[in-house]
């Protein structure tokens, strides 16, 4: 068996692990949870479940040792005593920093809509942020950033944008790309942490900790000639009101490009939430919400931004009009 993990880790299948370091406040638990965590990342799902199961005979109102049961019994193939455990979990927790809601909604115990909260996001990326840049460029080959440049040069060429804004900004890896090209830039994250890392770069007139569509709902009307969004709409089901506020802050004429995973082929028209706890679209949804919100669809390029497991994960590239 491999070393305990950290106490309270949740784990995502191919996404960045969210660990996030607290105690139940019992040392027995707190021991008994490591332990099954080590075991159900081991694949011995049966021990980790006994494991949780005797911290929180200990601690029942530890929601991450109830979420540890969850993801154990489903491991197990008991899908209700999973989804039961894990809305347990979230009664206790209901900002869900653990994330359950990705694993009830793919249970279907949840709308695929509710499966991502701003509490998972938020924590996931805070404990993400020191080695963010490192990770997604060395370990992912990630790339959203140059094809959000890239395709401004072939629908925007020598065009310069007098005022930008880069929603989940991240650390500023949007910014380092697009830099040449615009005036002044704005950014905004859910994560503080994230946010601190960007500022760091000093490459943003403002940045600010915010949730996306609040934060673009308050700009002037007409204001920003470029909206920007690498990787961020994966975690966002049905953007409905990301596209509204979108279309509101640009000026006629004004871009909104973006990057999400795309939806395979024979999966439906609209999004599901995926094993990676991230949302997948599809080209006809997309173009689709566009239009409802006054959009023109310059372009839906198919392409991919990271890879998972050494595999390109597929995408769109999707540029916009006001």
């Amino acid at each position: 068996m491999s070393p305990p993990l950290p106490l309270a880790t949740a784990t995502r299948s191919n996404s960045p692990s969210l660990v996030v370091h607290r105690s139940s406040g019992d040392l027995i638990a707190d021991r008994r949870y490591s332990w099954a965590a080590g075991y159900l990342q081991d694949g011995d799902a049966a021990a980790a479940a006994d494991l949780a199961g005797q911290a929180l005979e200990r601690a029942a109102h530890f929601a991450p040792a109830w979420a540890l049961l969850g993801e154990a019994r489903l491991a197990a193939g008991d899908a209700a005593g999973a989804v039961a455990a894990l809305e347990r979990a979230k009664a206790l927790e209901p900002d869900d920093a653990l994330g359950v809601s990705v694993t009830l909604a793919r249970l279907g115990a949840l709308p695929a809509a509710d499966a991502i909260t701003e509490g998972y996001v938020r924590a996931l990326f805070d404990s993400y942020a020191e080695r963010f840049d490192e990770h997604l460029t060395a370990d992912l080959n990630y790339r959203g950033p140059d094809l959000l440049r890239e395709a401004l040069d072939r629908y925007a060429p020598g065009r310069r944008f007098a005022r930008a804004l880069d929603v989940g900004c991240g650390t500023g890896l949007m910014a380092e790309a697009i830099r040449g090209r615009v005036e002044r830039l704005a950014g905004c994250d859910l994560a503080p942490a994230m946010v601190e890392k960007a500022r760091e770069k000093a490459l943003y007139e403002s940045l600010d900790v915010a949730e996306l569509t609040a934060w673009l709902e308050a700009v002037p009307s007409g204001a920003a000639d470029l909206i920007l969004a690498a990787d961020v709409l994966v975690y966002v089901g049905d953007p409905v009101h990301v596209l509204a506020a979108a279309a509101t802050a640009l000026q006629a004429g004004g871009l909104f490009a973006f990057t999400v995973q795309a939806l395979g082929a024979g999966a439906g028209e609209g999004f599901v939430i995926g094993p990676d706890a991230r949302f997948a679209h599809s080209r006809a949804f997309l173009r689709a919400r566009a239009a409802e919100a006054g959009l023109r669809v310059v372009a839906v390029e198919d392409a991919w931004s990271r890879c998972d497991a050494g595999r390109p994960v597929a995408g769109f590239v999707v540029v916009l009009e006001r």
